[in-house]
């Protein structure tokens, strides 16, 4: 199919392309992209006047859920609301049933989303058998077998010796860890952030939770040389350590969450909005003000959502018992236009940057980049549109999420992978 997109400003990070003019996708690639290009000239025309034509998002940070927790998401309905929120890209963490520690398993997630082809997703393993912090996963099995991103997510390897070994192999082998940054002795049983655990009468989690963890996992990449992704960054240490570690040239990358940079642990109201239970816990304000001058400098690469689905019964428990984790997806790209385009912090091309290019960029794949010749993964998005998040029409079996009712600016309309269209509105 020849599909030619009209009228859209196109915003490309790799080349620094940013101008109105009209694209035209042959044979999944771009083909061309020119003013007045004619409709004879295509099969299928789209008109994005008024919209940003960017290069399809990527999402370092997504569950999935599959295998064995279908009724909170599959592959098929996950790849759907990844579409829907203009990723063509996705990476899965590892903590599925049964966790995705060998060959096995990862190869039935890989099968089964390249079979449903709507969008390419990336499968993490996991870093330790079970994600139990005893023993090694079968690393160098994932790697033959094409893995080459590994995470504990849920949880941090707590034996600082088996961390470094994990990272000297995976560093052999050319492969990245995305690290879940959580010390697990420090917790103690916190299920909110310390600032408003006494309001609401529930136990805390203090910065230095994921701060320390941090630390350490820093020192251990400059000692082993391994590329290291902080994970959903929330605090301000957060941002000063990763700034000193990119000054000191360890190889380290790190992003952040629109949930943490939009909302503060004041917005919790009342110990039965669940919804607002995530991990890491929403901050302080001045956490929050920090993650968005880290997105300004530069000091946060990427923007990911943690996309955590999971039933309404699990999260109708009291906030001791219901599970960390919200959605994501749908919601990404306008809760960056607006609290991060529109207030200020990013440009157009700041965010096409933070949501697409950096993270091609540090999985070392290709994407990201809609020059011509490049695979045709774009998502096109409406920066007026104004529209109330409704739960009920999300594509994800998610439903839980803390923006229901919120009134945000910026949609994406079209989605399109290897040139063929996977979303539209």
């Amino acid at each position: 199919m020849r599909l030619l997109i009209k009228n859209g400003r196109i915003i490309n990070p790799a080349d620094r392309f940013d101008a109105i003019a009209d694209l035209l996708v042959e044979d999944g690639r771009v083909k061309r992209i020119a003013t007045g290009i004619m409709d004879s000239e295509a099969d299928c025309i789209k008109d994005a006047e008024g919209c940003w034509v960017m290069p399809g998002f990527i999402d370092m940070h997504v569950h999935l859920r599959d295998p064995g927790q279908t009724d909170k998401e599959t592959i098929e309905s996950g790849c759907d609301a990844a579409a829907a929120g203009g990723f063509t890209t996705i990476v899965a963490m590892a903590n599925t049933s049964p966790v995705v520690d060998n060959p096995i398993t990862y190869q039935y997630v890989i099968d089964k989303a390249l079979n449903y082809g709507k969008v390419r997703v990336m499968q993490a393993g996991s870093i330790t058998k079970g994600l139990k912090g005893e023993e090694l996963s079968d690393i160098e099995g994932l790697m033959s077998a094409g893995c080459f991103i590994f995470s504990e997510d849920g949880r941090s390897v707590m034996d600082s010796a088996l961390m470094r070994r994990a990272m000297e192999i995976i560093r052999e082998n050319n492969g990245i860890i995305l690290d879940h940054c959580e010390d697990k002795a420090l917790v103690e049983g916190g299920v909110i952030n310390t600032s408003e655990a006494g309001r609401l009468g529930l136990k805390g989690i203090s910065n230095e939770v994921e701060d320390i963890i941090a630390v350490r996992d820093i020192m251990l990449a400059r000692e082993t040389g391994v590329s290291l992704h902080l994970c959903h960054c929330s605090t301000a240490g957060a941002r000063e350590y990763l700034a000193l570690a990119k000054e000191k040239g360890i190889h380290v990358s790190g992003e952040v969450c629109p949930h943490h940079f939009t909302l503060n642990a004041s917005s919790i109201k009342s110990i039965t909005e669940t919804e607002y239970k995530m991990n890491p816990p929403l901050r302080t304000e001045e956490d929050v003000m920090a993650l968005r001058e880290g997105l300004r400098d530069g000091t946060f690469d990427c923007i990911s959502t943690d996309h955590a689905p999971h039933t309404s019964e699990e999260k109708k428990k009291d906030f001791a018992r219901a599970p960390f984790g919200i959605v994501g997806l749908e919601t990404a790209a306008a809760l960056t236009n607006t609290i991060l385009v529109r207030g200020g912090y990013l440009t157009p091309m700041g965010m096409a940057e933070k949501m697409s290019c950096n993270p091609a960029r540090i999985l070392g794949i290709s994407g990201g980049d809609i020059r011509i010749g490049s695979w045709a993964d774009i998502a096109v998005f409406d920066p007026g549109r104004k529209w109330k998040v409704d739960p009920s029409e999300f594509k994800s079996k998610g439903r839980n999420t803390p923006f229901e009712g919120w009134d945000l600016y910026g949609q994406v309309v079209m989605t399109v992978r290897n040139g063929k269209i996977t979303s539209e509105r």
